[in-house]
C-alpha cells in the first residue's frame, strides 16, 4: 500500500464517488485511480466502496474504519511536511487563511500587515467564503487557520477559540427619521425595508432569531454577504442596513451615513478561530493568531490542540 491508494481514496469520497471528479482533482487518468483502490482492497481483504458495476454507490462499514485509518495517515504526512518546513526555513513559508468577506476585509488587513513585518518572508494566502466553506477549507488543508463567527464550533474535526466579540449596527442615510432615535426597537426596524446579510453570513441568524421571538416578520428588501454591498444599496435609498460594527470605521467614509448600535436587539456575536485537530502549526501560525487577537497565545493554542481543557469561551 501506498499514499497514492490513500489519496485516491480519500479524494473518491471528497468527490461524492465520482471517480471521473477525483481524477481530474488528482491530474491522473479514472481507470488510474479505480486501479489503484481496487489494488488496495485486494492488499487489505476488504472492500472499502460497495459498486454497481464499475460505479462506487456506498462506503462499506469496514471502509469506514479505512477512511478514519486514512485521515489519520494524511494528517501526519501534512504535519512531517510542516516540521521541514518549519526547521529547514524558520521565518519563509505560505500562512493559508481562510475567512469570511467581512473578516477578509474588516479584521485581517492589520493583523496581516502586523505578521508581514514580523516575517518578511512568509506569503500569505487569503481564501474567502461563507463559514461552512472556512470550516471546509482548513478540515481539508486548504487553510491552515479560519476565521468566521457561524459554524466553526460545529464541527468535531476542528479546535476553535474564541477571538473576540462585536454588534450589529443599523446604518441609514443621515436624514432617516430613525437617526433621531437612540435607542431603537424592533418594532422600528420591521416597519422598514431592510438590507443585510445572506442567512449564512455573519450573525444573521441571530437577527432572524429576535424577529421571530417577537413574532414580527421583517421586510428583506436585499441580501447579501458584503458589508460594503449592504452600505451602497442603502445610500441608494433601498432600504436601511444592518451590517457588523467592523464594517463601520471612523475613518470619514461612511460620513455620510448614520450608526446605532443593536447589540440590545441583537445580543454580542463570538467571531472564532479554527485549526484542524491534530495538526501541527508553524511558529507564524501562532504568532498571526497572538495578533488577531489578545485572548489567544501560543500557549493557549497549544494547549486547545493537544486535547487539553475543555472550555476556551470568552
Amino acid at each position: 500500500m501506498n499514499l497514492h491508494q490513500f489519496r485516491f481514496v480519500q479524494e473518491a469520497v471528497r468527490r461524492n464517488l465520482n471517480l471521473t471528479e477525483a481524477a481530474k482533482a488528482l491530474h491522473t487518468s479514472q481507470p488510474g485511480v479505480s486501479k489503484a483502490i481496487i489494488e488496495l482492497e485486494d492488499e487489505l481483504g476488504i472492500e472499502i466502496f460497495a459498486r454497481h458495476g464499475k460505479r462506487l454507490k456506498r462506503v462499506t462499514e469496514p471502509g469506514q474504519h479505512v477512511l478514519k485509518s486514512i485521515e489519520l495517515i494524511m494528517r501526519e504526512v501534512g504535519n512531517l511536511k510542516r516540521i521541514g518546513e518549519q526547521f529547514s526555513a524558520q521565518d519563509s513559508g505560505t500562512l493559508s487563511i481562510a475567512t469570511t468577506h467581512t473578516q477578509a476585509r474588516y479584521v485581517l488587513p492589520l493583523p496581516v500587515v502586523k505578521l508581514r513585518e514580523a516575517y518578511p518572508k512568509v506569503n500569505v494566502s487569503l481564501h474567502q467564503g461563507s463559514p461552512d466553506q472556512v470550516a471546509r477549507m482548513v478540515m481539508d488543508e486548504v487553510a491552515e487557520i479560519g476565521i468566521a463567527t457561524e459554524s466553526l464550533s460545529d464541527y468535531p474535526d476542528l479546535v476553535t477559540l474564541p477571538c473576540y466579540e462585536w454588534q450589529h449596527v443599523l446604518v441609514l442615510p443621515q436624514g432617516h427619521p430613525l437617526a433621531r432615535k437612540e435607542r431603537l426597537t424592533l418594532e422600528d426596524l420591521a416597519a422598514e425595508a431592510l438590507v443585510t446579510y445572506h442567512p449564512s453570513f455573519t450573525g444573521r441568524t441571530r437577527i432572524d432569531t429576535a424577529f421571530a421571538q417577537r413574532k414580527l416578520t421583517p421586510r428583506i428588501a436585499l441580501e447579501a454577504i458584503d458589508s460594503d454591498v449592504i452600505k451602497t444599496y442603502v445610500r441608494l435609498g433601498l432600504g436601511i442596513g444592518i451590517v457588523a460594527e467592523m464594517a463601520v470605521r471612523d475613518d470619514g467614509s461612511n460620513s455620510d451615513l448614520a450608526v446605532r448600535p443593536l447589540g440590545h436587539l441583537f445580543g454580542q456575536n463570538l467571531a472564532r478561530v479554527a485549526f484542524k485537530r491534530g495538526a501541527y502549526l508553524r511558529t507564524f501560525v501562532f504568532r498571526f493568531a497572538e495578533l488577531l487577537s489578545d485572548r489567544l497565545d501560543r500557549n493557549l493554542i497549544a494547549k486547545a490542540m493537544t486535547g487539553h481543557g475543555s472550555d476556551f469561551d470568552i
